[in-house]
């Protein structure tokens, strides 16, 4: 499929595809990409489904026994369940009891039974519990696969700005081979009337011609060289319903920027500055530190003792504080209730200072690795930052030495009008002009490759 219909209405035009509209296709439509913006939305249902854990709940239950035609007991309990964030539950059922051998603890009024209770947890769970722990480290999940995300989309970018450089550095050198055989035919026809005239002998003809054939070979090796680098960065482009794209003739990169390496070059230590603050990789293990602490709450939790208190409110029916004595007041706080006190502690706590001290360790351990990875991508930006600059000193250089063997072919060219050089010569001359331009533009696809590499070394690329 043609790369960007709308772009490519007038056909008869030549479109530039430009790195910063390269990069938002890249990001809208590339498989790669799409799959990483997946973990957005599995951390999404993840934090959906640790959220479930304070969900309501509207329960429901009916036993009965019958037997030899008669009902011995039905019971049943319906009502709700409400969960809080701060260990608290709360609850409100109705009961109903019948039947000729109910258990005299279920005997219940006639009309039933009406219940709202609290349960609260005063030991261990007062602060955190598995429930809250689990919503807790959902929470900072969303967000470390926000950076895992980022961190390949990065990974992506890079390897598609590489290919879109080194399309750009193959058009630039065909390009130069393509003026090369330009000048080289012009000087044919030159030389070749020259002869024709008696002014030139026939050998010049010949070597003149045996340029033209080089740099005609040259320039058919360098179009080939460039539409492979093309269909290389063609597998960075797709579109909707996951149709792959492919470049056409009337697309083309901008030439490698002549102005770019002359920009003053942010300081190394603000890409250091920046990598440390909001490198993917780095921010990936402050959030897995952040669960881990948790999970050490979590565990010094389990140090305490378990105290587990449960008040409930009974009515006659559904009248709460109906009595036969004294107002509804006192029925209903001390007189019609039930409650409960539960109490667990383990004597030694070996398993719970096992898992505390487990986790201390992780924490330790990924403390060291933090350490570990800040220096290795400080060390990276840094070297990605030494080659950009080196390659803008080098592209300083490599124009002076463009520009001097240019003058050394515009003087061996006055030369041979005056009859003191040979083709030979002036070929010498053109093959170094040409070899240093096309270095030249490989110094300047490599210096925006390496502005690249150092924005990924320090997390961000786009």
């Amino acid at each position: 499929m043609a790369l960007f219909p709308k772009l490519l209405a007038a056909q008869d035009s030549t479109r530039i595809l430009t790195q910063a509209v390269y990069f938002q296709w890249i990001q809208a439509h590339h498989p790669l990409v799409r799959q990483a913006n997946l973990l957005t939305a599995a951390a999404s249902a993840n934090l959906l489904m640790a959220r479930g854990g304070f969900d309501p709940k509207i329960t429901s239950d009916v036993s009965q026994k019958s037997f030899d035609g008669k009902n011995y007991y039905t019971l049943t309990e319906s009502g709700f369940k409400i969960p809080t964030w701060y260990g608290l539950e709360v609850k409100g059922l109705f009961h109903t009891a019948s039947g000729i051998n109910v258990n005299p603890e279920n005997t219940l009024p006639a009309a039933g039974q009406a219940v709202l209770g609290v349960k609260a947890t005063l030991g261990q769970g007062l602060f955190i519990d598995e429930r809250r722990a689990t919503l807790q480290k959902a929470r900072l999940l969303k967000n470390a696969n926000e950076a895992a995300r980022l961190n390949a989309i990065n990974d992506v970018l890079l390897d598609a700005a590489i290919a879109y450089w080194d399309w750009a550095k193959a058009y630039g050198e065909w390009q130069a081979i393509g003026q090369a055989l330009s000048v080289s035919e012009q000087r044919l026809e030159g030389i070749v009337q020259g002869y024709l005239q008696g002014d030139r002998p026939a050998i010049d003809t010949l070597e003149a011609f045996l340029q033209v054939q080089n740099w005609l070979y040259e320039r058919n090796e360098a179009r080939v060289k460039y539409q492979n680098a093309g269909a290389r960065l063609s597998n960075f482009l797709w579109y909707e319903a996951d149709t792959p794209l492919e470049i056409v003739e009337s697309v083309r990169p901008p030439l490698p920027d002549t102005a770019a390496h002359r920009q003053l070059l942010p300081g190394v230590e603000e890409y250091v500055l920046t990598a440390q603050a909001q490198h993917p990789q780095l921010q990936n293990y402050q959030f897995k530190l952040a669960q881990l602490n948790i999970e050490r709450r979590l565990a010094l939790e389990g140090l305490k003792p378990k105290l587990d208190i449960e008040y409930n409110l009974l009515g006659d029916g559904l009248r709460l504080g109906a009595g036969n004595d004294g107002n509804g007041v006192e029925n209903l706080l001390f007189q019609n209730f039930k409650w409960g006190l539960s109490f667990n502690f383990p004597l030694f706590l070996r398993k719970e200072r096992g898992k505390l001290e487990l986790t201390r360790l992780y924490i330790a351990d990924t403390d060291l690795a933090v350490q570990q990875k800040r220096l290795e991508i400080a060390n990276k930006v840094r070297e990605a930052y030494r080659e950009w600059e080196n390659t803008q000193q080098q592209i300083a250089l490599y124009e002076t030495i463009v520009a001097n063997y240019r003058r050394l072919l515009e003087a061996e060219n006055e030369r041979f009008r005056l009859g003191e050089s040979s083709i030979f010569l002036i070929n010498a001359r053109e093959q170094k002009l040409i070899e240093a331009q096309l270095k030249l533009v490989s110094l300047r696809a490599d210096f925006q490759k390496n502005r690249v590499k150092t924005s990924w070394a320090a997390g961000r690329v786009n």
